[in-house]
């Protein structure tokens, strides 16, 4: 059944229904609604932190993007009037485009939005996550879609509850109400399809991406093609670690995080040491990736400050003759 809600005003020990919507009101949903929500995050849940808004896709714009705890992207699409069943397939468009995009997408996005990168963001936002975090650096593995709206149609409502319950998907609608008192106070209230903590938990059983720090055991026949096909890959970190981590550890015999932002800032590799931080810690996560084993075959690493905080690379000596072919190193 389609969600609506009343409400009424007490009025000298009296019940007045109020009736006032977004459109006869005249607000709008970019100049008011998205605002509102803007000033309060909280209203679309208290796990989820907004990084982006008008976010291009090759599927249209979405309203808000945001992450939740558990690294988790949600995709938010707003109507300011009735929740369509459009709306749904609209958001899911959306999910399947971002779903192809890199962490360094997704902290692009969150520059546009905070001025400041994911790295740094995040830990403002969740206490105890960053970027290196598993559970943040798994990004796309597994996206929320939260729509929200004044009413919903009752197809769209029914649509909701069957993939939430039968297939254990995390998508969901908000329902607000906008309410304007007789005295002129505007008031907002909202109503949810799915109770926010079965959301919530659905989203905690995302797919987690296998880490692991065990080195290949290819022969160097095998390791060399697996390396080359990794690094032909249209792939920032890919690249990165071709074009300027691979060149600094045949430089260097041991090389530390703090030496290997600087080297990236010296080989305009990064703007500066910030951006340099960020992809350090987007090509520790890529070395962390359990099927990735080739690359600890070649790259060795440390961890003397953090669990997963990974330090102190060096190339494995066997096969740097072998590095210097496949990347074309030349001093």
């Amino acid at each position: 059944m389609a969600t609506e809600i009343q409400s009424w005003q007490i009025i000298d020990g009296k019940l007045v229904p109020v009736k006032s919507n977004m459109v006869d009101e005249k607000k709008k949903e970019r100049d008011d609604l998205e605002q509102w929500i803007k000033t309060n995050p909280d209203i679309l849940g208290n796990d989820i932190v907004i990084i982006g808004e008008q976010v291009n896709t090759r599927s249209g714009i979405i309203d808000f993007l945001g992450i939740d705890k558990n690294g988790n992207p949600v995709v938010i699409e707003l109507k300011r009037d009735k929740l369509p069943r459009e709306s749904l397939a609209q958001a899911i468009d959306y999910a399947s485009d971002i779903a192809s995009c890199e962490i360094d997408k997704y902290s692009e996005v969150c520059c546009k939005y905070t001025s400041k990168t994911l790295e740094d963001y995040l830990p403002e936002k969740i206490e105890g996550r960053d970027i290196e975090d598993p559970a943040i650096s798994q990004l796309s593995q597994s996206i929320r879609i939260l729509l929200v709206g004044f009413s919903i149609e009752e197809s769209l409502s029914r649509m909701i509850e069957w993939l939430s319950n039968t297939y254990n998907l995390s998508m969901n609608a908000i329902i607000l109400n906008y309410i304007k008192t007789k005295g002129g106070e505007e008031l907002l209230s909202k109503t949810v399809i799915i109770p926010e903590e079965i959301d919530q938990e659905k989203a905690n059983k995302k797919y987690i991406i296998q880490m692991s720090n065990e080195p290949g055991q290819y022969t160097d026949e095998e390791l060399e093609i697996k390396l080359k096909e990794y690094f032909n890959k249209d792939l920032y970190s890919a690249q990165r670690i071709k074009e300027h981590l691979l060149p600094v550890l045949i430089e260097n015999k041991i090389v530390t995080r703090v030496q290997l932002k600087k080297e990236f800032v010296k080989r305009a590799a990064a703007p500066d040491e910030s951006q340099a931080g960020y992809f350090v810690s987007l090509i520790s996560n890529q070395l962390g990736h359990k099927w990735k084993d080739y690359l600890r075959q070649i790259i060795k690493y440390e961890f003397p400050n953090h669990k997963w905080e990974k330090d102190n690379f060096s190339l494995n000596e066997r096969y740097k003759e072998m590095i210097i072919k496949i990347i074309n190193y030349k001093k």
